[in-house]
């Protein structure tokens, strides 16, 4: 054993000696004081002079001397034939003279050729080949380098190290955190983890699975089980901003810790710390409880085993409320640490704060899922968190007994503008009378204005301040719930969770009733935990025997009551002072935070409990929109065609009046003219010209033509317009009337005056307008040929005249002239004058149809607009509809965790022999 760890420790030496070329110090003894050159020549020509000279271990001493002293091509010389054991040696020296002389190339290559087994040169050869590629900038080939080094001996001196800043130099994450990593769990040691968990804290780390730190983990808790907290804590912290990696993480450390052992034996103040930030993160309702139930279990279990005191509360009643929620996830193991953990845990401090956030955290969730939970709901809760003073609740049975004893003690007009409405009394310097609605805050200058807001659909109660000495003094705010003729009055019925104590007031003058009984029985049942008092009302003070009777009565029904005796009509300090006494022993002995929290929670109960009655709500009112919009669809389509069809009756009949008009006229024309052209026959007579008679002819016609048109034509055809314009109006007006009933019936519908059907009439004006110009003043008639044309008579009687307007025998000519008028066809002379005074009304007559179009126009907008609205509303609730039914969940698990969370607080809350059952 001695003689290997001699050769071992030779070995260590020799190759010492050869990684820093001092080799040539083995050849040193007996030679002090002399050069190493001189000692190996003389030993070299000695070593010559032998018969088998071996001179390879002289060179590569030789060989060290030269690069010692820069000379690295005479090292080179020496060392290029080593052919023994040092041979790989050599090499390597010969690659590095080439490295010294800046022939990178070349000593890459030698480098590589080298062959050996030898750990430690292996390992210099790397770190030269790593220096190489670094000066070559040759990174990923320094990467590859250097990692391999790491793989083959992670212990050589100052690999690690060197690996490391390189890889930080060069910001490479991934291979430092490889290193770490690796490092870690093979050295255990902690300065590897410490910068592990540095590389985590500095974000190097973000493309990371959590998987990956297991086995670095599990081998730091055995080293140091704090580190393995800090370490865990930055990996918390690492993933909480990794929102896709968050529950991956989450499993992993769930899985670790399960499998840790002794670890209820360390204070896991950190690690508690995360845990409950990530129990918040599961239940905050930002996923669906699928996402997070496989979760849920291990996450409490681990809770609860690692939480120090100051979670342990939480912890416990977590699993507990998770357990009730979900039976069968959690193991009976863990139900019972959670059940003894809270067996001994003090009860929570801060539950009235916690149980408020939670009210208004729902109350946001519901405003963000479109449901208003009202204002004078939010501001019963929030009175709830003023501890300074009780809220004693007084009602009566009588229609005004209630109300006398109140006025009483107050001074306050409870009998009068309140009289349908409840009213909170509290005491304060100043007078301030608030109206709370359920959908509004309303400041009042008086009890007067609560009129305008009484007797509608929506609850109220008025919040009075103003200065009571009485309530001062016994730190009591009334809420008074107006009587109306009954106990358990749903206005009574309401604020039963907001009130502390109650207190029934009995008028003596009536026997108390068996309604009266039972009413107060099913307020104990409404409410078992809230105390309820009895005053009797009496007529005078000290006058006992109504009082005893109604006392009587009443213990016999409720054997602990505490009842109290008042008169009307002494106001004396002692019964004042008696009064106040009986106050005081009610409120006392009671923690009024602790009840407070409780009725906290029970109105957020309340609130879930209504949310998830407003999802089925909201789903049968999508149904029913759907329903509704589909059928006025329908109908509004329906109203269109109706529309059409009235607009192109219009158009037809309007248009076929006008065009029978527009003929008749053109036919008086057509049928007129010719007589009045052959009525100019009489103009010819023997002393004419004949030369020029045609065109005086000519000029007469035309004259009487347009004398014709403007004298009786125009006025009778302006006449006869107006007519057809009022019987269109007739016409039109019937169509207006009715989209009147379409626009009604439509509005009734909608319960709005959401149509408006309105015909354009100013359409009516326009034709106004164009009748006037058209048929009032002269007519700019074009002079028309109606001799001048060149037909054969024509011609013959022109060619006549000219030939014979000399001769005196004219009777012939006088005779065949006025034979050729009187005959002539005119027709198409007539048509022609007809045409052109026709043509403004033909246009005319083409436009009717486009303005009986732009007087339909609105309607037609109105009515397809609104069928764009129910299509969009149809198409936007069966959306809607669609997803609520295929994801259900997306409702419901937000308020299941808000339930777990209430739960929980019910649990914190609780004492220790009192168990709530699950509601």
């Amino acid at each position: 054993m001695c003689v290997k760890r001699c050769i071992a420790e030779v070995d260590e030496h020799l190759e010492k000696q050869l990684i820093k070329k001092v080799y040539y110090e083995t050849f040193m003894d007996g030679h002090d004081g002399v050069h190493p050159l001189k000692v190996l020549g003389d030993i070299y020509m000695e070593e010559q002079s032998s018969e088998v000279p071996d001179l390879a271990q002289i060179r590569f001493a030789q060989g060290e001397l030269y690069f010692l002293h820069k000379d690295y091509e005479a090292a080179i010389f020496k060392w290029e034939n080593i052919n023994n054991e040092l041979e790989p040696w050599a090499k390597k020296n010969m690659a590095d003279a080439y490295f010294e002389l800046d022939l990178l190339s070349m000593a890459e290559d030698i480098y590589k050729t080298i062959e050996t087994d030898s750990t430690i040169l292996k390992m210099e050869v790397l770190l030269q080949l790593f220096s190489l590629y670094i000066q070559c900038g040759k990174l990923e080939l320094a990467v590859d380098t250097i990692k391999e080094a790491v793989a083959l001996d992670p212990d050589y001196p100052d690999v690690t190290e060197i690996a490391r800043m390189f890889f930080e130099k060069h910001q490479d994450w991934r291979n430092a955190l490889q290193l770490a990593a690796d490092e870690s769990i093979r050295t255990r040691a902690v300065s590897w983890f410490d910068v592990l968990q540095r590389y985590i804290e500095d974000g190097k780390t973000k493309q990371t699975e959590p998987s990956y730190y297991n086995e670095a983990m599990m081998a730091l808790y055995e080293v140091d089980q704090n580190r393995f907290e800090q370490l865990a804590s930055a990996l918390f912290l690492h993933y909480q901003q990794r929102e896709e990696l968050r529950f991956a993480f989450l499993k992993e450390i769930n899985h670790m810790m399960l499998h840790v052992n002794d670890a209820e034996n360390y204070t896991w103040n950190r690690l508690s710390e995360h845990y409950f930030d990530a129990y918040k993160e599961l239940i905050s309702g930002k996923y669906l409880v699928r996402e997070i139930a496989h979760l849920m279990p291990n996450t409490l279990k681990i809770w609860l085993r690692i939480a120090p005191s100051a979670h342990s509360l939480l912890a416990g009643s977590a699993v507990l409320a998770w357990q009730e929620l979900f039976p069968s996830d959690v193991d009976e193991e863990t139900i019972y640490q959670a059940e003894k953990t809270l067996s001994y845990t003090l009860r929570t401090q801060d539950g009235l704060q916690s149980g408020f956030a939670l009210f208004e955290n729902l109350m946001s969730w519901a405003s963000d899922n479109g449901v208003f939970m009202g204002e004078r709901f939010k501001w019963m809760v929030r009175e709830l968190l003023n501890l300074d003073e009780q809220h004693l609740l007084v009602s009566g049975s009588g229609k005004s007994s209630a109300a006398e004893f109140l006025e009483a003690i107050t001074s306050f007009p409870f009998a009068g503008e309140l009289e349908s409405s409840a009213v909170m009394i509290k005491d304060s310097e100043e007078n301030k009378l608030t109206a709370i609605l359920d959908d509004n805050i309303i400041p009042l200058n008086s009890i007067e204005e609560t009129r305008e807001y009484r007797g509608g659909l929506q609850q109220m109660i008025v919040d009075a301040e103003m200065p009571v000495p009485f309530l001062q003094q016994h730190h009591t705010a009334i809420i008074h719930a107006k009587d109306q003729q009954h106990i358990m009055a749903k206005n009574l019925q309401q604020y039963l969770h907001f009130a502390d104590h109650l207190l029934l007031v009995m008028d003596v003058r009536h026997p108390i009733s068996e309604e009266e009984i039972e009413a107060v029985e099913k307020i104990q049942n409404k409410a078992p935990k809230l105390p309820v008092h009895f005053l009797l009302l009496q007529e005078e003070f000290g006058v006992q025997n109504a009082a005893e009777e109604a006392a009587q009565r009443i213990y016999t029904s409720f054997p602990s009551a505490s009842i109290f005796s008042f008169s009307l009509h002494y106001q004396g300090e002692d019964q004042m002072e008696e009064l106040g006494a009986f106050i005081r022993q009610m409120i006392s002995g009671r923690s009024l935070e602790v009840e407070r929290t409780k009725k906290v929670l029970y109105f957020v109960r309340k609130s879930i409990n209504y949310l998830l009655e407003k999802r089925s709500e909201k789903e049968n009112t999508m149904v029913e929109q759907i329903s509704w919009n589909e059928e006025m669809q329908a109908k509004l389509k329906g109203a269109i065609h109706q529309l059409e069809d009235t607009e192109e009756g219009k158009v037809q009949s309007i248009t076929a009046a006008f065009n029978q008009l527009k003929n008749e006229m053109k036919d008086k024309i057509t049928s007129k003219l010719p007589e009045l052209f052959r009525q100019c026959s009489e103009l010819i007579t023997e002393s004419s010209n004949f030369g020029n008679i045609h065109v005086e002819l000519n000029e007469e016609m035309n004259r009487k033509a347009q004398q014709f048109i403007e004298l009786e034509v125009l006025p009778e055809f302006h006449s006869r317009f107006n007519e057809w314009i009022v019987s269109s109006e007739a016409e039109l007006a019937e169509s207006q009337r009715f989209l009147d009933d379409i626009g009604e019936g439509f509005n009734d519908m909608y319960n709005a005056e959401k149509l408006r059907l309105l015909c354009d009439f100013k359409v009516l004006e326009d034709w106004a307008r164009d009748a006037d110009r058209m048929t009032r003043g002269t007519v700019r008639f074009e002079q028309v040929n109606i001799l001048l044309k060149f037909s054969p008579s024509q011609f013959i009687l022109k060619s006549a005249g000219k030939l014979f307007g000399g001769l005196q025998n004219k009777t012939m000519l006088h005779n065949r002239y006025k034979q050729f008028i009187e005959h002539e066809d005119y027709n198409e002379v007539t048509n022609q004058i007809s045409e052109r005074f026709i043509q403004p009304f033909d246009l005319f007559e083409q436009g009717l149809e486009r303005d009986i179009n732009i007087f339909f126009r609105q309607p037609f907008d109105v009515l397809e607009e609104a069928v764009t609205e129910t299509k969009d509303a149809i198409e936007g609730a069966s959306h809607g509809l669609e997803q609520m039914r295929k994801q259900p969940e997306r409702y419901r698990d937000p308020l299941t965790l808000f339930d777990l969370r209430l739960r929980q607080y019910e649990w914190m809350i609780s004492s220790n022999q009192e168990k709530i059952p699950y509601q």
